[in-house]
């Protein structure tokens, strides 16, 4: 019985395509395994939003030479958004000879073919289609969950900010048929799921591409009326197009959950121009105000980057004074990082690394302090908490998330796992809640 590997790196969008991915391979009759030296096939899902993330990949790949060298028969994969990139894919072919299938994003449903064509050849393969408008509706998922999933409801990105390399990796923007999504999620909802998770490099822009009046808004609402489903999350929103229309939503769908992930990128109206963002500070502010007036205790996440070009010391205050006025729950932040061929990569006046890290350690310490004075703030408080698995550190201890997407460990049996359970929250940290079902 042949065994694979797959090793994902980066967005959620990437997670769920290595769950098409292991069905498929399931359905080729390989099973799964942690080990990579008792593997058959090892498959890398790529990451190009950042250089850090491409260089672990180049490092995994080198450590994979012994391994090929030992056993010949072994295949090697790499695929995601570093192999849409032609740099990337060429720095793999000529340096890692030991790779046997290089393909895309936009052709995973050809892996069977591949890796059947690599067999009977041995031939090195790369596949990769640089744009496609076609959306395969064939290719299941093996969930890593049994409770919650990922739901794609769109493909690519039409923003093109400065600094990103998605738009080139993903291709243009596409959604799916609304019919579609609501039949997957109708069947996830017969199998057991509790929680779905809606996925999109702009969620927002959903149904721009469809023939038929329909948007985003309109597909929460046909979501929450499925019954079983009982959260519904997406990810991720441009502020740029969050509209009244989806705020007002969030008092209206008593599925949706109370948090909402909104990516800032910096405070500062120049930086924020300089990377095409498209939104001023002040109109990104004023849909904060238009939330929390709707719902007045929702969790609001983010991502800023530190370091963009140009940034200055000025620029810099304006990101954390902006923090400071909205008081993020958590946000993911980044270093700038350049990736060749976008915008940014050629702009002057690129931040020097120590200055990038000094602003960086200061904006951490600002959020880590907002973050721990909002989870002090809900102990003696009681949550519902869907319950999704036992902790690696403790196998006493359960962990799951309260609908603000807060992370919460208890003590409890393994049969909770897939349940949502009430639970007293009695002690907080910076980044999580510890509490007792109750």
């Amino acid at each position: 019985m042949k065994k694979y590997t797959i090793q994902t790196y980066g967005c959620q969008m990437n997670e769920h395509d290595s769950e098409k991915i292991a069905w498929m391979l399931e359905q080729m009759g390989y099973v799964f395994t942690n080990n990579k030296e008792s593997s058959d096939l090892i498959i890398y899902n790529t990451c190009a939003i950042r250089q850090t993330a491409e260089d672990k990949v180049y490092g995994q790949l080198g450590s994979l030479k012994e391994l090929k060298r030992n056993n010949p028969d072994l295949i090697i994969c790499v695929c995601g958004c570093m192999t849409q990139i032609e740099r990337s894919r060429n720095i793999i072919n000529s340096k890692y000879k030991h790779v046997d299938i290089i393909f895309g994003t936009n052709n995973i449903h050809k892996l069977p073919q591949l890796i059947m064509a690599h067999e009977q050849t041995g031939d090195m393969i790369i596949d990769v289609i640089e744009e496609s408008r076609e959306i395969n509706e064939n290719i299941k998922s093996n969930r890593t969950h049994q409770h919650k999933a990922y739901v794609n409801i769109m493909y690519g990105c039409n923003n093109y900010c400065s600094y990103c390399i998605v738009p080139y990796a993903r291709g243009q923007e596409k959604s799916r048929e609304p019919e579609n999504i609501i039949q997957e999620i109708n069947k996830l909802s017969a199998s057991g799921y509790r929680e779905i998770t809606l996925l999109g490099q702009n969620v927002n822009s959903y149904g721009k591409t469809l023939q038929q009046n329909y948007n985003f808004v309109d597909l929460l609402k046909d979501i929450n009326t499925i019954e079983g489903i009982d959260r519904i999350r997406f990810m991720t929103s441009h502020p740029k197009d969050i509209s009244d229309e989806l705020i007002e939503a969030y008092g209206e769908l008593d599925k949706l959950c109370n948090h909402l992930h909104l990516p800032i990128q910096s405070g500062s109206n120049k930086v924020l121009r300089n990377m095409n963002r498209k939104y001023t500070r002040e109109e990104y502010l004023n849909k904060i105000r238009k939330i929390r007036k709707v719902v007045p205790d929702i969790s609001i996440t983010t991502d800023i980057i530190v370091g963009f070009p140009g940034e200055s010391e000025k620029d810099f205050r304006d990101t954390l004074n902006l923090v400071e006025e909205v008081k993020f729950d958590s946000a993911y932040t980044f270093l700038y990082s350049i990736r060749s061929g976008t915008p940014a990569s050629k702009m002057k006046d690129q931040i020097d690394y120590t200055t990038k890290h000094n602003r960086f350690q200061k904006l951490l310490n600002t959020l880590n302090r907002i973050s721990l004075d909002k989870n002090q703030s809900l102990i003696n408080k009681d949550k519902k908490v869907l319950i999704d698995g036992i902790s690696k550190n403790d196998s006493k201890i359960l962990i799951g998330r309260t609908e603000s997407s807060k992370l919460v460990h208890l003590k409890g049996k393994k049969d909770l796992i897939g349940k949502i359970v009430n639970v007293r929250i009695n002690d907080a940290n910076t980044f999580t809640l510890k509490g007792q079902q109750i």
